[in-house]
This record gives structure tokens, C-alpha cells and sequence, in this order.
């Protein structure tokens, strides 16, 4: 069966999620910053609830948590201890009814950090803020229940061979609460699937294949073989990512995502095996598919009607 996931936001419900930046913090002195970074981590806080809420009463099983749910939360200036927040007491404890409410509805949550959180950087200095952001998000992750921090391989930097060599080291020195959760996905530029796969079996890292991505840059193996290879990265139920290009697939630029999946651009092999024409390309497992089109929540219920009945929901 397959879980649909949300990501980070809303497209037409009134559910939103605040941010702040460090140029409108610098108006205030640090008491004033922890205020207003409470009154906003709290105010997230009890979005999330919201949202997953909702995923539970729309057939959505998945929900992406948004990198900066504690804005400024490793900012070199404004930055913070959980601890140091007026309501962090509040916070946590609303953090954890979120985790409690996926607990009990069957439901998954993510992290997907930004692009510039990069383990195979040459800068170290890159890398520490990277560690950084990556054990803020492993904070939030404990409270929630999230269990996939996914990261994409970061740059060449001129070396690829050199780049994933680093990356594979990064990833082998990483505090427990994050390597436990992380992913790697194929991006659309540097890193295809085939890439990835050896860090991936080396270190025991789960692969996250993006379908999109790899068919921007592609590496020569089918859809069904990269499907099977990253099943078999998992001890887990497995996570993929499917979003249609804006332009179409003949356009110059086919990375941008659309508002919508095309449904043609879901591939058989990841439907219930019982839907499958093929006895070669059947999943006999249970699958996450976080949808990443710019209508969100709109885009997975015109993918649902687009694939039903062939599609069995968890």
C-alpha cells in the first residue's frame, strides 16, 4: 500500500507557518529576540498539530516538516538553546502531542533540510554549520517521532569521486540521533542514483529515490532496477519523491516541479502489486510517496482520483 506525503506547507488551507529573519531580530535586545522566537516556535508548534490533523482526516499519511519549524534556531547571532525560550516547556510538550497524534493515527513525518546543508563540502566551516542545523533538526525529530532526515550529496566541487569520498566520512562521524534518521536522495544535477548507492550500502544509509530527478540525470538504469536497488537500502518503510516538470518533459528545463502530477509520470512498479501488469516489477512492500507539487495538498487528491482504484492508500 502506498502512504502519500504533504510537504511543509498548505496551498489553500488556512494552515501557515511562521518565520522571522535575523535582520528583524537585530531591532530588539536578546530578551526581546527570545520572546519573539518563543511566541513563533510555539505558534509552529501548534500549526504542526494542525496539519496532522488534517492529513489524518484527507487520506495524507505523510507530512514533511518544514527546515526552519524554530526560525534562527542556529543562526550565529540569534541563535538558540530550546532551553533559553520563554515557553520552551510549552513548545516541547506541544512538539511531543504532534508525535503522540502520529503515534496513534498511523502517521509519518520527515525532514528534508535545506540545499545548503552540505557533508561533502571542502569547507569545514560549511560542514560545522551543517552538523548544526542537521542536530536541530534531530531535537525536533525526537519529539515528533520523524524518522527520515533526508539530505541530497551536496556538490562535486570539481572532484565527485573526492566529494562522495567526504561525504562518506561525514556521515560515518555523525552523532547517533542523526545518522539513525538519515537518507540520501539522487539529485537532478550532480548525483545520480547509481552514484549514491555505494555510500548508501557502505554505510547502511537509506536511499530516497526521487524518480523526477533521476529522470533529468538519468545514469543509464531503468526505473524498475533503481526502484528495487533503493528498496533494499531500507530496514524501514521505504520513502520516494515523484513530482512532473513544469514545462513538460520536452521543454530545455525539466526540473522545476508543476502544480500537479501528471499521472502518466507515476511509475506501474510502484503501485499495489495486484495493480501490476508486470510479476517483475511488483513492490510487495509499504511505500511513502512524498508528493512534491506546488498545489500540495490539492495536487495528492487530484493524484488520488487521477489513480484510484488502482491506488490502495495506507
Amino acid at each position: 500500500m502506498i502512504r502519500l506525503g504533504l510537504c511543509c506547507v498548505f496551498k489553500s488551507e488556512p494552515i501557515k507557518f511562521s518565520r522571522t529573519t535575523a535582520t528583524f531580530q537585530y531591532r530588539f535586545d536578546r530578551n526581546r529576540q527570545l520572546e519573539n522566537l518563543s511566541s513563533i516556535c510555539r505558534r509552529n508548534a501548534e500549526s504542526l498539530f494542525q496539519a496532522l490533523t488534517y492529513c489524518h482526516a484527507n487520506r495524507i499519511g505523510d507530512f514533511r516538516i518544514n527546515s526552519q519549524i524554530l526560525p534562527l534556531k542556529t543562526h550565529p547571532d540569534c541563535g538558540y538553546d530550546i532551553k533559553e525560550l520563554p515557553d520552551h516547556d510549552s513548545i516541547i510538550k506541544t512538539f511531543q502531542k504532534c508525535g503522540a497524534l502520529c503515534i496513534r493515527n498511523n502517521i509519518r513525518t520527515t525532514f528534508h533540510p535545506d540545499q545548503f546543508i552540505l557533508l561533502s563540502s571542502p569547507d569545514p566551516a560549511i560542514v560545522s554549520k551543517s552538523l548544526n542545523d542537521l542536530i536541530y533538526q534531530a531535537e525536533v525529530a525526537e519529539w515528533v517521532g520523524a524518522d527520515v532526515i533526508n539530505l541530497h550529496g551536496g556538490g562535486a566541487y570539481g572532484d565527485k569521486k573526492s566529494a562522495l569520498k567526504r561525504l562518506a566520512g561525514q556521515i560515518d562521524k555523525l552523532p547517533d540521533v542523526v545518522r539513525s534518521r538519515l537518507t540520501l536522495e539522487n539529485d537532478d544535477r550532480v548525483y545520480t542514483p547509481e552514484d549514491l548507492f555505494p555510500v548508501c550500502r557502505d554505510l547502511e544509509i537509506p536511499m530516497v529515490y526521487d524518480v523526477h530527478h533521476h529522470r533529468c540525470l538519468n545514469d543509464g538504469i531503468s526505473i524498475e532496477k533503481t526502484t528495487d536497488a533503493a528498496l533494499k537500502t531500507w530496514n524501514r518503510e521505504p520513502v520516494f519523491h515523484l513530482s512532473s516538470p513544469l514545462n513538460g518533459w520536452n521543454s530545455k528545463k525539466t526540473g522545476p516541479h508543476h502544480d500537479y502530477i501528471d499521472p502518466q509520470d507515476f511509475p506501474e512498479c510502484w503501485l499495489p502489486s495486484e495493480n501490476v501488469k508486470n510479476p517483475e516489477m511488483k513492490i510487495d512492500v509499504d511505500i511513502t510517496i512524498e508528493i512534491e507539487a506546488k498545489a500540495k495538498e490539492l495536487a495528492i487528491f487530484k493524484l488520488i482520483k487521477d489513480l484510484e482504484p488502482r491506488i490502495i492508500l495506507l
